[in-house]
């Protein structure tokens, strides 16, 4: 790969796994310098070997994210170690899956401090850096979860709801530093071992279905946006389709997924309950793919999709605009 980004330094969190694992090697083949940061040590080590191998500077940096002071201690460190942070990728994220009352509070809790204050913590440390050096690029992974709500996932939903309107808020307030961006990533469904370390307590297996993104394509937007910041940008046309779906008619939005969820669930086979590595860390899990779009049989990315499909998506939105131009008639 064209080594582009040669000399810029990125920290990443959330990096053992999935987008953050695939996001450092990205960076690393175009040679950036990474700090990686997770809570297990043992494979951020691994895959600072590895992108050192690349040759690109890289440390590990192992780090709860819902520790602020550990957070901070990230910052300084790969401050020492390249002289500076040019990029910040607040990639760390779980979640709750199943009824909400359900799962032990517990889990929301740490839901909403792994997604959101995790997120708030990294911007804390890295915002007075870009400040003293009047540049950089914070970079929130959020999801389509962020646009419109997820059934079945109240604690994720309301997390990344909240992450939108953190970084939203954050570009107003640096709205006097140009050379400063806040951008938000809304990934649709994505093949990463996120999917089994998150908790699920419906008593139901997950499953994905055919709209299943690689994390690659993840890690590709970060690099657009590296090269061109912007405020918010979708990764897949379902994380698209379900923002302007929910802008336009939400009532109808939230009625067919909810109904669709709940259908979904009732034919899925029986699976057991897991509080996943939301509360301590698993060793399973430890590449960039979860291995869904292979036992699917679906071409590594799903980035463009057919016409038939898109299609569907369109007829999906004209029949929610329809509903809802129906029911403003009726009353």
């Amino acid at each position: 790969m064209t080594r582009d980004l040669a000399g810029l330094s990125v920290v990443i969190t959330g990096a053992s796994s999935g987008i953050g694992r695939a996001a450092a090697l990205t960076f690393a083949r175009r040679g950036a310098h990474v700090a990686l940061a997770a809570r297990r040590a043992e494979l951020v080590e691994d895959l600072a070997r590895e992108c050192r191998d690349l040759g690109t500077r890289s440390i590990a940096v192992p780090t709860d994210v819902t520790d602020a002071a550990a957070v901070d201690d990230l910052a300084q460190a790969a401050r020492r170690a390249f002289g500076t942070i040019d990029v910040w990728i607040n990639n760390a994220g779980t979640g709750v899956f199943g009824p909400y009352q359900d799962a032990d509070i517990a889990l929301h809790r740490r839901t909403i401090e792994v997604n959101l204050l995790g997120s708030m913590h990294g911007a804390y440390a890295v915002l007075p850096i870009f400040l003293g050096q009047g540049h950089g690029i914070l970079i929130n992974n959020i999801s389509l979860g962020g646009w419109a709500p997820s059934p079945f996932a109240a604690a994720y939903t309301a997390s990344k709801f909240a992450l939108r309107g953190f970084s939203a808020s954050l570009r107003q307030e640096l709205g006097d530093h140009p050379d400063i961006h806040v951008c938000g990533v809304f990934p649709a469904i994505i093949d990463t071992p996120g999917l089994d370390h998150g908790a699920n307590v419906s008593d139901r297996q997950i499953n994905p279905g055919p709209l299943i993104y690689a994390p690659e394509d993840v890690a590709e937007t970060f690099v657009s946006l590296v090269r061109r910041p912007r405020d918010e940008v979708a990764v897949g046309w379902p994380a698209r389709a379900a923002q302007v779906a929910y802008a336009l008619a939400p009532g109808p939005t939230e009625h067919l997924a909810g109904a669709f969820m709940r259908r979904a669930l009732e034919r899925a086979r029986p699976a057991p309950r897991t509080e996943g590595a939301l509360l301590q860390p698993v060793p399973t899990g430890r590449g960039v793919s979860g291995g869904w779009r292979d036992r699917k049989g679906l071409p590594r990315s799903a980035r463009q999709p057919s016409r038939m499909v898109g299609a569907i998506a369109l007829a999906g939105l004209a029949l929610l605009l329809g509903t809802k131009a129906a029911a403003r008639v009726r009353h």
